[in-house]
């Protein structure tokens, strides 16, 4: 006996197992059920996907059962092969997910460090200038390249300690150089009283 059945089912278009189930039903009646499984689609609801089950005569099934199965199974076959490629891009999704959140993290904890590392330095320019250590407050004032974001700010501070520590040295030089005149008019005097002495001696 020569049947095309296997070379009709080779011609069927599906991704994975085609599983047939043959019983007897009654009188000359056969029951089929097809099942299709694709293991490597790792959604399990797959397994919500009932079975095509047939109660004909073995002659239905001769001429029928092909056609009546070939539609189903294309359409079964799809979903299974989607459900997959979803399975997939979802875990890509959520690896793709975990690494902006990664980065996120990561930008939010170098943020954070960034701007501690910033207040303790102000913290430290804030107990010098309170010390009156202006010059060496100004030396704690972080720079700028390191802080473009708070340039505005570094600079006011940077100017406000250095009018500070400038101011006092101005004064300084000036009551440096007070004296000094004294000094011209005691050797004026003494120079004077030379002349008037030498005068007398010459008389």
């Amino acid at each position: 006996m020569n049947t095309n059945f296997f070379n009709q089912i080779a011609q069927l278009d599906f991704t994975g197992v085609l599983q047939l189930n043959i019983s007897k039903g009654a009188e000359t009646n056969l029951i089929v059920s097809v099942l299709l499984n694709n293991e490597q689609c790792g959604d399990n609801a797959k397994n919500l996907i009932p079975p095509l089950t047939f109660n004909a005569t073995p002659q239905e099934f001769d001429e029928e059962f092909i056609q009546q199965i070939t539609a189903p199974i294309k359409t079964v076959s799809g979903v299974m092969v989607d459900m997959e490629k979803f399975l997939k891009q979802m875990e890509e999704v959520k690896k793709q997910s975990a690494m902006e959140k990664e980065k996120t993290e990561k930008a939010k904890k170098e943020k954070e460090a960034k701007d501690k590392k910033y207040k303790d330095a102000m913290a430290k320019v804030d107990e010098l200038e309170k010390e009156g250590k202006f010059r060496e407050a100004w030396i704690k004032v972080p720079d700028i390249s390191e802080y473009p974001e708070k340039a505005d700010e570094i600079r006011k501070r940077k100017t406000s300690l250095s009018d500070k520590f400038a101011t006092p040295s101005l004064f300084g030089a000036m009551e440096e150089t007070a004296p000094e005149p004294p000094k011209t008019e005691e050797a004026t005097a003494d120079f004077s009283t030379d002349i008037a002495d030498e005068d007398e001696n010459e008389y």
